[in-house]
């Protein structure tokens, strides 16, 4: 790698672990406990993306790309061969049932608006609803969820209403720093994508829009901007994305995992004074 490179490289990582890590110490993890997993995901990703003809990559190799020694990548191999990840399905399940909430004909009223429901019995209700998208998770444990991160509410007749067509967990929960995380994770992914990119790369849309000149005072107008444009925005991709859906396994066209993420950037900005 040549060296201007690596130094933008470094200088990029370091600016890529500023929130990272503020987020890790927030969570009560320490930089040897960081050092340690790092560890292991340059092993791990060593060993799945640098191959040849698809196949993993050999321990020797691994060891000359990542500089740990051989025998510290065969231990790392075991310990990823021996783990076992249990990963939360509530964001995704809640967002399905939110979506079919939304856009099911039998949950929508002539405006096409979502139908207050019953929690349960008479048809329509969540408790229907939840069984037709909610995955194996229990309609009273999505319920219970869902109004404690004011996703959905209770109306005046005691039906349930959505607040919003989107889930977020609730603060300081497990699954809200997986949300996070996994939005991090899609951003690299894409910008690793168009950075390192070679003949057969196809580029995938990434662009932002900000601006240093507004006035703090702006800021409540501009988050509720985003909450409704951004929303309707994401809604609209919702619905392209389910009408493009596959209901069938197609060995022929096999499905792939299609998306955008959006979100608000807000941080302090000092303007240089001229002397």
């Amino acid at each position: 790698m040549r060296s201007e490179f690596k130094n933008a490289a470094h200088q990029a990582c370091r600016i890529l672990l500023r929130p990272l890590t503020s987020m890790l110490l927030r969570a009560g993890m320490t930089w040897k406990e960081f050092a340690d997993l790092a560890k292991t995901a340059f092993v791990e990703t060593a060993t799945a993306e640098y191959g040849i003809s698809g196949r993993p990559t050999n321990i020797s190799r691994v060891s000359i790309l990542t500089g740990i020694s051989r025998k510290e990548v065969k231990r790392q191999r075991d310990l990823l061969a021996a783990e076992t990840t249990v990963t939360p399905q509530k964001t995704t399940d809640a967002t399905r049932v939110l979506s079919g909430w939304f856009q099911d004909p039998d949950f929508l009223n002539d405006k096409g608006e979502p139908l207050p429901l019953v929690e349960s019995g008479a048809k329509p209700s969540f408790e229907d609803l939840c069984r037709r998208y909610g995955g194996d998770i229990a309609a009273p444990t999505m319920l219970k969820e869902l109004l404690t991160t004011a996703t959905v509410a209770t109306n005046d007749h005691g039906r349930l209403f959505p607040m919003r067509r989107y889930y977020q967990p609730a603060r300081h929960d497990d699954e809200n720093l997986l949300w996070a995380v996994n939005l991090i994770r899609d951003l690299s992914n894409t910008m690793n994508n168009n950075v390192f990119k070679t003949e057969e790369t196809r580029l995938r849309f990434g662009g932002k829009a900000d601006n240093t000149e507004i006035p703090a005072s702006r800021r409540e107008a501009f988050q509720a901007f985003m909450d409704q444009r951004g929303q309707a925005f994401l809604e609209e991709i919702d619905d392209w994305l389910t009408e493009n859906a596959s209901d069938t396994n197609d060995q022929y066209d096999p499905c792939v995992r299609l998306g955008v993420g959006v979100f608000a950037i807000e941080d302090q900005f000092m303007k240089e004074t001229q002397s």
